[in-house]
């Protein structure tokens, strides 16, 4: 069994740390002393096809497999865990919920929205509620 990393898992790590270092590191204390909610970086993760990684290219994902979105979360949680748990909560917790889920109506009317990083989801857990309840948010800021 072979586990090497393939030519493009290679390049994908490249391409996601150059990514973080440039985008991210900069802000990475202002984000975390203000309290910020780094939106804008969350959009242009979802223009890079990151936030829809796994999800099939006809659902707005980027088709990619676990071991590609594992590297995009370990490149973008080596300079800021926040943000890589932004996209792995986004991704695991909620639109993955939808895509194993869903009816094929809810996978068509919410993953193109939230591979694109147009809305972000998350996942609730209410302390009154013996349940879970996957929220999806539509921030237009």
């Amino acid at each position: 069994m072979d586990f090497e990393y393939t030519p493009e898992q290679i390049q994908l790590r490249k391409s996601v740390r150059e990514f973080a270092e440039g985008e991210i590191a900069p802000h990475v204390m202002e984000w975390d002393e203000g309290q910020i909610f780094p939106l804008e970086v969350v959009r242009k993760l979802g223009k890079l096809g990151y936030m829809g990684a796994v999800f099939p290219e006809a659902l707005g994902g980027a088709g990619l497999g676990y071991i590609e979105y594992s590297i995009v979360i370990e490149e973008l949680s080596r300079v800021d865990g926040s943000v890589g748990i932004i996209l792995a909560a986004h991704t695991s917790l909620c639109s993955n919920h939808i895509y194993k889920m869903g009816s094929d109506e809810q996978r068509l009317r919410y993953l193109p929205k939230l591979a694109s990083g147009e809305w972000i989801g998350c996942w609730s857990l209410p302390s009154r509620k013996p349940r879970v309840e996957v929220l999806v948010g539509n921030f237009d800021v």
